[in-house]
């Protein structure tokens, strides 16, 4: 089996194989370990009120980072109109919290020291690895139909034949279609000193740093009684219309989002041109386009 899946090299186990299989993989790859902690605010901040330091195999691995994040998020449950078992749904999406874990153990970068995080916070998930992006691939791209590189290729095989992956490239956008229709803001993709995968939750908090537990406080529509990203947008533009000096922590208050959220929505409202910051973010002020 190790040879035929390109894991016996000359007589010797690759790292992949240890990943793979190795009882005690970090032994040998000690920042393989996945690290995963929940912050009651939107910032990291001690105490830490929930931290795990996770070893084993990668699929290990992603089985228990993907558990944390589960018992922490909100869990709802119908009815069992249709079925003998009751449907649940957390919420954000089961299938784009582990795409985001999966991407991040099999796409990092095994010879950096340092492990894969998984940060849950008031308002958001964030997965953040070492790995970055391959040169074929942009954040743009991976918006958009793309190519799978992956930067461990024999990691990459197994999990995919272990149905953890589909090495297709279609994971990003299976990440952007399910939000949406879970209705939360599209995922956001970050590369810096390594990569990361920011997905927000359906819950904000009463303010910034204030150590609450997430509560539901969404904007729905007045006619249709739905969560939109188009009522908070437009909420936000009167509110820039109306005072174009306000800050974003005041913003956030108004609106009952974080500042993080208030950020999220800007950043869309100036990419669909709507609006323009002049000037510096400290002495400059909001130009409402449209």
């Amino acid at each position: 089996m190790l040879r035929h899946l390109n894991l016996w090299n000359r007589g010797r186990l690759t790292n992949a194989a240890i990943l793979l299989f190795g009882k005690a993989a970090q032994r040998f790859l000690v920042a393989s370990e996945i690290k995963c902690a929940h912050f009651h605010g939107t910032r990291v901040a001690k105490p830490i009120p929930s931290y795990q330091v996770y070893k084993g195999t990668v699929s290990t691995l992603v089985d228990q980072a993907v558990d944390f994040v589960l018992s922490k998020i909100a869990l709802s449950v119908g009815t069992r109109s249709e079925s003998v078992q009751a449907p649940v749904a957390y919420e954000m999406p089961r299938e784009v919290v582990v795409e985001a874990i999966v991407n991040a153990v099999v796409h990092r970068d095994y010879t950096d020291s340092s492990s894969v995080q998984v940060m849950l916070f008031a308002d958001r998930l964030e997965v953040m690895n070492s790995g970055g992006l391959p040169p074929a691939l942009t954040v743009e791209k991976l918006r958009v139909a793309h190519q799978s590189v992956p930067r461990n290729p024999l990691l990459a095989e197994s999990m995919y034949l272990m149905r953890y992956i589909e090495k297709m490239g279609t994971g990003t956008l299976d990440m952007i279609r399910r939000c949406a229709k879970a209705g939360l803001p599209e995922p956001e993709f970050e590369v810096g000193a390594g990569f990361v995968a920011r997905i927000w939750r359906s819950g904000e908090t009463t303010r910034e740093g204030s150590g609450t537990t997430p509560i539901t406080t969404a904007i729905a529509d007045s006619t249709t009684g739905k969560t939109t990203g188009k009522t908070t947008g437009k909420r936000i533009l009167a509110l820039l219309r109306r005072d174009p000096e306000i800050s974003l922590p005041a913003v956030a208050d108004r609106v009952g989002l974080t500042v993080d959220g208030v950020r999220y929505h800007i950043r869309k409202l100036k990419a669909a041109g709507a609006v323009r910051r002049v000037g510096s973010s400290r002495a400059g002020r909001w130009e409402v386009l449209k």
